[in-house]
């Protein structure tokens, strides 16, 4: 078991108590308000039915569903009236809701990742939890009324909801994926200032239509939020397909027969994982992968290739050409000058070198020295120990144990060819 795998089973089963406690209490005591609850309920299916070519990895795939759940969580009054329903009917909709929305994804074979669903599920519960008590006893009304204080009241929720969100998601990839809790937290907590921010406000948006104008005002403030999904997963196809052009002319050198089949996916591959375990997030992690799958493309000025193109074991004047020479190819791509620089500077002493560029370094020598293979451990112990023998100038000792620990993580081997 990895460790931290532990985190997991409490998110899952903290989730799974809430439900069971939800819908028990709303099976026994019945529907309160079963109008609101349907509409909500409705919106929250059309929602999930809209993750419809959500991209994998996506980090809220279907953001209508998740403002409604919060907008339900939120709900206070409806045209003037107040509402009944409690914490646990929330929970119990919102759950019934998903699972009915899940159907057609899951006969598809295309169902929400488990993780995602323990998380609405907690993070509804906890804005439930935080607003229905004090709204339904009267004590908000009380002491904040509806004016700007009532308003404040409902922005804080919102960031501690989010943050709520941000912290068990980090949890939960900490736990299956190893790498340090404090990168991986600050990824999800810039990713609230996308799609994040849109749910939040929207949710809470909904939540003081309705208490105004009643439910017609749901379709009406959910249409900007399918406006912006919309927009974000332009913007995930466009960076997808530039992805995948940065990837195709990495494989020229394999094509050429330069270098050996995947070399260049799976240096790509190990020095991401490295450079998250170093802490490395957004922008940097992206500059590293995209300079990884394109590091060896200066070879493709050589008359002669390498032998299986491992260039770690040539001199090292003509791992510095061949270095230059690629990063002049990679400035005319089109893509960030830093990638350039990293690809440029790769075969310099690492004390002279950005951090991609001793990844990458010492990434791509431990792939030139198993032989692109990694499958025995003694390959791959006996790499690490010819790198660990090179930390006085050409391999920072920090990524190299960084590499190690990766490896470990995995078995002692890289991504698959290709």
């Amino acid at each position: 078991m990895k460790p931290g795998t532990g985190a997991v089973g409490v998110v899952h089963g903290a989730a799974a108590a809430l439900t069971c406690a939800g819908l028990a209490w709303t099976f026994w005591d019945g529907l309160a308000q079963p109008g609101h609850a349907l509409a909500f309920g409705a919106l929250i299916v059309v929602g999930e039915l809209a993750r419809w070519g959500a991209g994998p990895g996506e980090r809220e795939p279907a953001p209508i569903g998740a403002a409604g759940a919060l907008a339900y969580a939120l709900l206070g009054e409806s045209a003037g009236r107040n509402t009944s329903h409690g914490v646990l009917q929330v929970v119990a909709v919102v759950v019934a809701a998903a699972l009915v929305g899940a159907v057609l994804h899951v006969a598809r074979g295309h169902g929400p990742a488990l993780d995602h669903v323990a998380r609405r599920v907690l993070t509804v519960g906890f804005a439930a939890v935080c607003f229905q008590p004090l709204y339904n006893s009267g004590e908000l009304e009380r002491r904040l009324g509806h004016g700007p204080y009532y308003a404040l009241f409902l922005l804080v929720l919102l960031l501690l909801t989010a943050l709520c969100d941000a912290v068990l998601a980090a949890a939960m990839l900490r736990a299956r994926s190893g790498f340090p809790y404090g990168p991986l937290l600050r990824d999800e907590l810039r990713a609230i200032l996308g799609i994040g921010s849109a749910v939040c406000a929207t949710g809470a948006v909904m939540a003081l239509a309705v208490a105004v104008a009643g439910l017609w005002a749901l379709p009406v403030f959910c249409v900007p939020l399918l406006l912006t999904q919309l927009s974000f997963r332009r913007y995930a196809a466009v960076r997808t397909t530039y992805r995948q052009t940065i990837a195709s002319l990495a494989r020229a050198t394999e094509i050429a027969g330069y270098t050996r089949p995947g070399h260049a996916h799976r240096v790509a591959f190990l020095s991401t994982a490295v450079g998250r375990e170093l802490g490395l997030t957004g922008g940097d992690l992206t500059v590293l992968e995209y300079a990884a799958l394109m590091h060896d493309i200066g070879q493709l000025s050589l008359v002669d290739p390498v032998p299986d193109g491992a260039t770690t074991l040539l001199p090292v004047p003509e791992q510095r050409r061949i270095a230059l020479l690629g990063g002049a190819v990679v400035r005319q791509t089109g893509v960030p000058s830093a990638v350039a620089v990293v690809v440029e500077r790769q075969a310099d002493p690492y004390r002279e070198q950005p951090l991609p560029a001793r990844i990458v370094r010492a990434v791509n020598a431990y792939d030139d020295l198993t032989g692109g293979s990694g499958r025995s451990a003694g390959g791959a112990l006996g790499a690490l120990e010819r790198l660990r023998l090179g930390t006085g100038q050409d391999y920072q000792p920090e990524v190299v144990e960084s590499l190690a620990r990766v490896l470990a993580r995995g078995g002692l081997a890289p991504a698959p060819p290709g």
